[in-house]
């Protein structure tokens, strides 16, 4: 059975056999409803902000593990997951698409659901799951074969499945899903394996598709089970046939902002990484943008179609994925401003209205592959640092190398960021790294590896790598900096408290003065964290949950990196924490 049915019964009488459903109101409000967290992001704007203060600066020393859950048995590797919480159930996925409900008072489990994966899944980087959905009565997630699986969120039992794509092709699926208005959408992962990014919309009660969106240009749209329209125009920047296998994976998800009904999903990097083969663009002079990846993308929800666009890496040669998630906020003076730190290296500012370049700054050191973004949100290259075209080889086989940072795992990856309403601040995880990159001849093959490129990461600096930076939008300014040995790899979480949580692979839970950067406390989890922070409040106190469980991309590619972080142990522990009513006066 790929469900665990024995703890069925007592989570039933544990949970109550009739619990309240989900409503889109729930989703819409979820930021001001303290209570529950029932969407990835804190809410679908992805803020992760927390209007609670209760815990705050002075009395974070006081927080105390309540209870902790193990995930259990074999199947650890890297734990990335955000927790929901409903109803006095909390909701995580674990490694190897694996859904636990978990009674939140007590932390015993209530059921498992673990999918029943194939031979053959080719996931790029790590068995990771990063979350799942609440609607109605239903708890959905994605699995590692690119389906995605609706389980009834009180029992576990499955009340519908669908196929995202073909796994043998190289498509999976790690993200959680996003609902809005009755719709749940998806993105899909595989970029290195020369798919096609793609947004899809289902019925969220029958699991039916409603529409669907490539984001890469000369493939067509579906709606309602017909043709729409077309991505882009066909071959306006790709040369040949290579946008039929052109990338651009929606890997992480999206946002949504409801100020302009509007989906946000980034697409990845161009396939393949190999830039020179996809270069013929659209003035055959070296120009090829090859739309629309490592791009932001506005949609509409009712019907998929394209609103705007955003390209944050024309031309992509490093793997500048331009998935990174889009923030809506509004800024100091009321304007609605969306915000997104990219793997290039550079923080960005967009009009929340059409998607149009306010301003740019780089958030990381040492940007080497452009001098920076001019006045229209385009990036300055530095030819000099284009991995060499291995064409011009005397061998044909290998390009010229060149030392470029960020590498590509990014000034920032998959780690989501988070805003402060109390500051106006961002909060960004970011690595000081880099890599000796080059290019080499490749072609297509269904299922096989699509980059073209070799590489291998080196740290920037002996002292850090990760470091976490406040940012001010509106000034583009780095207010603070918190360095970390290690590279950070999981999400960040701030509160009206005035608190910054964050987690490190080196397993330190970590609250921070939002204004500052000093840490105010600490807790030792016992594994590296890569996972999501949250926060509510239950029966008058406050509570903190984070997951502990080390992998993820790191360890797999990261090269002279992966060896100096080799000595992390993995876990799959979640922890959560809470403030004693009779502490949180206390100074």
């Amino acid at each position: 059975m790929n469900k665990f049915v024995a703890t069925v019964a007592m989570g039933l009488m544990a949970a109550g056999a009739a619990q309240a459903e989900v409503t889109e109101d729930m989703l819409a409000n979820d930021q001001s409803m303290t209570n529950q967290v029932v969407t990835n992001g804190m809410g679908r704007h992805l803020q992760r902000y927390s209007p609670l203060d209760t815990l705050n600066k002075d009395n974070v020393k006081n927080l105390v593990p309540a209870w902790a859950f193990s995930l259990g048995g074999e199947k650890q590797r890297g734990q990335e997951t955000q927790p929901l919480v409903y109803d006095g159930v909390m909701y995580i996925t674990g490694s190897y698409s694996r859904l636990y409900a978990i009674d939140i008072k007590t932390g015993k489990e209530l059921w498992q659901y673990d999918a029943r994966l194939p031979e053959g899944i080719l996931p790029c980087c790590d068995v990771i799951n990063r979350g799942a959905a609440l609607y109605g009565d239903k708890i959905i997630f994605g699995t590692l074969d690119a389906r995605i699986v609706a389980l009834n969120k009180d029992t576990g039992d499955v009340v519908w499945r669908d196929k995202i794509d073909d796994y043998k092709a190289g498509y999976s699926y790690t993200a959680a899903p996003l609902i809005v208005n009755g719709l749940v959408v998806t993105g899909n992962s595989g970029g290195e394996f020369g798919i096609v990014g793609s947004v899809q919309a289902r019925d969220v009660n029958t699991g039916d598709l409603v529409w669907e969106r490539p984001v890469i240009e000369g493939h067509m749209g579906t709606l309602n089970g017909e043709e729409s329209t077309m991505t882009g125009t066909l071959n306006a920047t790709w040369p040949g046939d290579m946008w039929k296998t052109g990338g651009g994976a929606t890997w992480l998800g999206g946002s949504y902002d409801a100020r302009t009904d509007t989906l946000i999903f980034g697409a990845g990097n161009p396939a393949p990484w190999n830039s020179w083969l996809r270069d013929a663009g659209q003035n055959n002079d070296g120009s090829g943008d090859n739309l629309y990846a490592a791009s932001r993308i506005g949609i509409n929800p009712a019907d998929g179609e394209i609103k705007w666009h955003f390209q944050t890496t024309p031309r992509e040669g490093w793997d500048y994925d331009g998935v990174n998630e889009v923030v809506a906020y509004n800024d100091r003076d009321g304007n609605q401003r969306l915000a997104t730190a990219d793997r290039n290296g550079f923080f960005y500012v967009l009009d929340a209205a059409d998607g149009g370049f306010v301003g740019a700054t780089p958030f990381v050191k040492d940007i080497s592959w452009a001098e920076g973004i001019d006045e229209n949100g385009r990036p300055i290259f530095n030819e000099a640092n284009r991995p060499g075209d291995p064409s011009k080889a005397a061998d044909g086989k290998k390009g010229e190398v060149v030392f470029a940072s960020p590498s590509f795992l990014g000034g920032k990856n998959w780690m989501p960021m988070a805003f402060s309403q109390r500051t106006g601040n961002f909060y960004v995880p970011s690595n000081e790294w880099g890599m000796d990159i080059w290019n080499e001849p490749v072609s297509y093959k269904k299922g096989a590896a699509y980059l073209g490129s070799g590489f291998t990461i080196k740290p920037n600096y002996e002292d850090h790598i990760g470091s976490l930076k406040a940012i001010d939008p509106d000034t583009l300014e780095v207010v603070w900096e918190a360095k970390n040995d290690a590279p950070l790899w999981g999400g960040v979480m701030t509160t009206a408290g005035g608190l910054v949580f964050y987690g490190t692979p080196e397993g330190e839970f970590l609250a921070l003065d939002d204004e500052t950067g000093e840490v105010l406390w600490s807790f030792q989890t016992g594994s590296g964290i890569v996972g999501q922070p949250i926060t509510w409040e239950q029966d008058g106190e406050q509570y903190v949950s984070i997951i502990s469980g080390w992998g993820g991309a790191v360890p797999l590619w990261g090269g002279e990196v992966a060896k100096k972080v080799s000595y992390l142990n993995q876990g799959g522990l979640l922890w959560t924490f809470r403030l004693p009513k009779e502490l949180a006066a206390a100074n």
